[in-house]
């Protein structure tokens, strides 16, 4: 899905941007252009930013989990 219209940029592209370590909406603007024309865009840039840092937090954290014995 498009979420940048101005710079047609997509949730997996910001997705794969967290994957590579971007953490931030500013690291976003910089490095993708996300919010760089109109601004529309930040806000849900922002939530599939979160979203997806979330998964990937909750993912390692079930990955730690020692296994019983």
């Amino acid at each position: 899905m498009i979420v940048c219209v101005c710079n047609n940029i997509s949730d997996r592209e910001i997705r794969q941007a967290v994957d590579l370590g971007i953490s931030s909406v500013a690291e976003l603007h910089k490095e993708l252009g996300v919010g760089t024309m109109c601004g529309k865009c930040v806000s849900y840039a922002r939530e599939v930013l979160n979203e997806h840092i979330e998964s990937k937090t909750t993912i390692t954290e079930v990955r730690r989990v020692p296994q019983a014995a």
